[in-house]
């Protein structure tokens, strides 16, 4: 069919201004970006600890730009970008050592903590090394941890990074699960120990998510990111074990970073 002289005018105007209009609106949300005061804080999953190419300055720390903070600072160039994220970072680690670069004036933050107080490492290294009895009873014993004293933990860091930086928006992330049941692994735990961990992993992020919405955070969870990139997955986003450098164990690589957190991460800001 073909339109008239008016209809065809009409048409045109229209789309170019749908055209402005977006035009603009991209603008809008890059200048939006640019004008932000971003803080990264937390533990090795935000430092990036698992992706490489670690920044040397930033020491036991392991800080890299593979890392989602760094990568989303450097896809939307913030006013200002503090990265204090720090490798086997607690919470306390947390309110003493990462939270100086906040202020009245910050606009955004993004954390993952938790994990090492819940006692993640010795978590791991029991249910590799130690008998299926032995690793869920350590398991067990870490998810009593998350129930009973993390939440007062967390409590206590979300309340200081509103303190110090009140009219910030503040994103916290969870952990994957670790491991594709049913998956491709022959060797190493059983599958009750891998259902077990992922439990944990459930377990850690739900109690998370209620501390975090108890103070007006955002949470975002990164399990529908790394679902079908699992260990034990044909596209793996996460270290197994790693007996050359074995602080990267169980940690994202650079695709988990960028595939998984970033993009979980951006979708929240």
């Amino acid at each position: 069919m073909k339109l008239s002289r008016a209809a065809a005018f009409t048409t045109s105007f229209l789309l170019g201004a749908a055209l402005t209009l977006t035009g603009a609106g991209a603008a809008q949300a890059a200048s939006s970006a640019a004008a932000l005061d971003y803080v990264a804080l937390g533990d090795s999953y935000s430092s990036g600890v698992g992706a490489g190419a670690y920044d040397a300055s930033s020491g036991t720390c392991k800080r890299t730009p593979r890392a989602y903070p760094a990568l989303w600072a450097a896809a939307n160039s913030p006013a200002s970008f503090a990265f204090t994220a720090c490798s086997g970072a607690r919470t306390n680690d947390v309110t003493a050592g990462q939270l100086g670069p906040l202020s009245s004036a910050t606009d955004l933050v993004s954390i993952t903590i938790g994990g090492n107080d819940a006692g993640f490492a010795d978590v791991m290294t029991t249910c590799v090394l130690q008998s299926e009895a032995t690793c869920i009873a350590r398991i067990n014993e870490a998810k009593r941890y998350v129930d009973t004293t993390l939440p007062g933990r967390l409590d206590s860091v979300y309340s200081a990074i509103r303190t110090k930086a009140p009219s910030a928006r503040v994103v916290v992330l969870g952990y994957p699960r670790f491991y594709k049941l049913g998956g491709s692994c022959v060797a190493g735990m059983t599958e009750n120990e891998r259902r077990a961990i992922n439990n944990a992993a459930d377990h850690l992020n739900a109690a998370t998510a209620k501390r975090a919405a108890d103070h007006g955070y955002s949470f975002s969870d990164v399990v529908p990111a790394f679902t079908g990139h699992e260990i034990c997955s044909s596209a793996s986003w996460l270290h197994s074990v790693n007996w050359i450098n074995i602080g990267e164990s169980y940690h994202p690589t650079a695709a988990g970073q960028s595939g998984g957190y970033l993009t979980t991460f951006r979708a929240s800001v």
